[in-house]
């Protein structure tokens, strides 16, 4: 038995809710189960029941075993002082309130009808399933119902995303240049160095990128310094030789520390490695000395395409790293890599900012998101295959928030698409 099924029975009345008993075998009936808690405190707020014909208004705990109470700590917690009705599955010790008085127990067992946990450890245990529990069901399911859970989906990762935003913002005092900056860097990482890189990005602060930003060889010799790549002690390369020396100057105006620790290159295709990120990082703030407001006014994709629209330094032509000639070609900023920064960097960017300044940003955000190619994956694959077709990132943005979040840990009864089924079949 799992929690969540005991609150999913209760909140949907899947049980017998005649002729109830509490354990001490005192009459039962519910008049309201409450209002779900998705936060910490009690499970349902508001509840009210009657207890031999006494009324009572207050707050519903569920737990798999009334010990559970103890286990969780409740009796210490003023929070729970309100809970009038235990409901359990398994009734195995009683629970007092500080005072002394019993609360009274549930144990939901007695009334739940067997098809109930049938159906559910069907949709839970699907023996055809290779993908998600109700991939044979999917299809089946309302569209209006889909996209609406879908749409909730996406605000839910972008309120994930709002997360780090919010904390660097914290970080640096609402510098929103200087949090574009961190995420940027972190982005231009992919996720091979983008840890790395976020770190990095934090330890340098943008006020030397301010400083340096007219300058593309002092800008490019920070970045690479700091991030570890002018470490080489027996390169001969000229480029690398000014982009040393350049980065030593900056150490002593700056105040810098060597730094310990360089980026990954086994895994990356050339195109990302961290050198030429880097260089084209550099490029796009020697081009643009305000990208945040520019960023921030932009709505139209192309524009913001128009705005990415960078290359490496000219070196990065016929080098991927340093010291060795490869094939000429302009390092510029592919498609998909621009895609990517505007589905983690852009519009999580504009989210926030639109909220902070008390702007509606729905619309922008949603029509821009929409517009972005899909993302290309093994989740969005496995999707595509049941026959739900993705069209576009906000799609496959929902989609893999929906797996990562609710069908890989099997939490079928806090999805709208699980509710509705097993809703459906009992």
């Amino acid at each position: 038995m799992r929690e969540d099924l005991l609150s999913f029975i209760w909140r949907n009345n899947k049980f017998r809710t005649k002729k109830l008993f509490t354990t001490d075998k005192e009459a039962l009936k519910i008049q309201n189960s409450g209002i779900l808690n998705k936060f910490s405190g009690p499970d349902f707020f508001n509840a009210k029941i009657f207890i031999d014909e006494q009324l009572w208004a207050g707050n519903v705990e569920i737990h798999v075993k009334s010990s559970d109470w103890y286990a969780h700590h409740h009796e210490t917690d003023t929070n729970y002082d309100n809970v009038i009705l235990h409901v359990v599955w398994e009734d195995d010790i009683s629970i007092f309130r500080k005072d002394g008085s019993k609360i009274p127990t549930l144990e939901l067992k007695r009334y739940v009808p067997k098809e109930i946990l049938e159906k559910y450890q069907k949709l839970l245990q699907n023996q055809k399933s290779t993908f998600i529990n109700c991939e044979t069901n999917f299809l089946e399911i309302d569209a209006f119902l889909k996209a609406n859970w879908l749409e909730r989906l996406y605000i839910e990762r972008l309120e994930q995303k709002s997360i780090l935003i919010n904390t660097l913002l914290k970080e640096t005092k609402n510098d929103w240049e200087e949090v574009l900056f961190i995420l940027l860097a972190k982005n231009f990482g992919s996720k091979v160095n983008g840890h790395f890189f976020l770190d990095k990005a934090k330890q340098l602060g943008f006020s030397k990128i301010r400083r340096t930003r007219n300058d593309k060889i002092q800008l490019e010799s920070l970045l690479l310094g700091h991030f570890g790549l002018l470490q080489k002690k027996d390169c001969q390369d000229l480029y690398y030789i000014q982009l040393k020396e350049e980065y030593g100057y900056l150490m002593k105006k700056f105040g810098l520390s060597h730094n310990f620790g360089k980026p990954e290159f086994f895994g990356l295709r050339p195109p990302n490695f961290p050198t030429i990120r880097l260089s084209q990082l550099a490029s796009l703030y020697i081009e643009h000395q305000n990208l945040f407001a520019e960023l921030m006014k932009l709505n139209q994709l192309g524009d913001i395409y128009d705005l990415l629209q960078v290359n490496a330094s000219s070196y990065w032509d016929n080098h991927f790293t340093f010291g060795k000639v490869s094939k000429k070609g302009k390092k510029r900023l592919s498609k998909n890599f621009m895609d990517l920064l505007i589905i983690n960097t852009i519009v999580p960017l504009k989210f926030c900012y639109a909220r902070y300044v008390g702007k509606d940003w729905n619309t922008d955000v949603l029509r821009l998101i929409s517009k972005v190619k899909k993302e290309d994956n093994s989740i969005i694959k496995s999707f595509d295959d049941l026959g739900s077709r993705t069209v576009n990132a906000f799609e496959s943005q929902s989609k893999i928030q929906l797996y990562t979040n609710y069908c890989s840990k099997n939490k079928c009864l806090q999805c709208a698409l699980g509710v509705h089924l097993l809703n459906r079949n009992t």
